[in-house]
């Protein structure tokens, strides 16, 4: 089931991306702005990005919506690397 949205979608938020109700997979985005509108359409937010929000904001966004979701299900990095050279990866990433 999916996680209540007990949090506001803003700036700097860590949410999983779904396209509705018990459909999230492993995809997740920042919030780079207030994003309300999300609220109501069951993004819950998981976390906050509390240091380094510069460095998410240096993240390779040239390439939008561009990438498909099933392609990156079924191939994962190597369709990644040869479709969208210039796309960043998170190497490490830490709880607290």
């Amino acid at each position: 089931a999916d996680d209540p949205v007990k949090e506001l979608n803003s700036r700097g938020t860590l949410v999983f991306a779904t396209s509705g109700p018990n459909t999230r997979t492993s995809q997740m985005f920042i919030n780079y702005k207030d994003n309300l509108f999300l609220d109501k359409q069951g993004f819950a937010p998981i976390g906050e990005v509390v240091q380094g929000f510069d460095v998410a904001q240096a993240v390779y966004s040239g390439y939008g919506e561009a990438p498909s979701q099933p392609r990156i299900q079924k191939e994962g990095n190597a369709y990644l690397k040869e479709a969208f050279p210039k796309l960043s990866y998170i190497k490490a990433a830490s709880l607290s």
